[in-house]
């Protein structure tokens, strides 16, 4: 698969380069981000309500933090994923995504992934990486010869996964997989499974729970991972929590 990542900077290698991002036909919600909000009860009145002072002088719970959720639109689950980690629809566009393929891929007029020539997605591991350069972060692969419980969970920012999904067409689901970018982050103290093809974010749960969630994705040949972390993490190997 590639050499263990202590051994550098997280490059992509191997098989890694033909990650990419199926399409997702369904869902016909733009690509914009739904926050979910918790909720905070009406206002309690004066003291016809039958609370009591007790009540009315008790603080309300606090509501859970937003979350940003970004749906899949064509084929751009690499953005989705990329925007869902950062937690910001404004991180990443199309057209940045796009600049950086072109960059990536000067005059090229025949790929695997034509339908990224056309700005329509399907971007792989080399634009996601080279994404989150601009933003002063690394991706590091993970190698799945380690389990994942020797990771610093504390100092990854967040988490992309490429996994085999289901390909639909409109309400039929076909009998074919292709591979699939998903965004898994912390949000107030809790993990959340941020793949755009959800309907919702999916709580994961504590640190334990997220570790089993990563375990499960990573049980097949075709599932990856790379954490999202920062350059001063990256160059001082602080994402592991054990030594080389």
């Amino acid at each position: 698969m590639g050499s263990a990542p202590c051994s550098g900077k997280g490059r992509a290698r191997g098989g890694l380069q033909d990650l990419g991002c199926m399409p997702w036909k369904l869902s016909k919600q733009k690509g914009v981000g739904v926050v979910a909000r918790g909720g905070m009860g009406r206002g309690v009145g004066g003291g016809r309500s039958g609370l009591g002072e007790h009540a009315l002088s008790t603080p309300l719970a606090t509501p859970p933090p937003p979350i940003y959720h970004e749906k899949q639109r064509r084929e751009l689950c690499a953005l989705h994923a990329l925007n869902n980690v950062f937690q910001d629809g404004a991180a990443f566009s199309r057209d940045t995504l796009q600049d950086i393929y072109q960059r990536l891929s000067p005059g090229t007029l025949v790929t695997p992934h034509k339908k990224s020539m056309l700005g329509n997605g399907n971007y792989d591991v080399n634009v996601i990486m080279a994404a989150l350069q601009t933003r002063g972060y690394e991706a590091v692969w993970w190698d799945k010869r380690r389990d994942v419980g020797s990771i610093a969970l504390s100092n990854v920012t967040g988490f992309i996964l490429n996994v085999p999904s289901n390909l639909r067409w409109g309400p039929l689901r076909l009998p074919l997989k292709r591979q699939h970018w998903i965004g898994v982050r912390e949000v107030g103290g809790v993990y959340y499974n941020l793949d755009s093809k959800l309907r919702s974010p999916h709580t994961i749960g504590n640190p334990d729970e997220l570790r089993k969630f990563l375990r499960y994705q990573l049980r097949g040949k075709n599932g990856e991972l790379l954490l999202v972390v920062s350059e001063e993490v990256e160059v001082h190997q602080t994402w592991r929590s054990d030594g080389c």
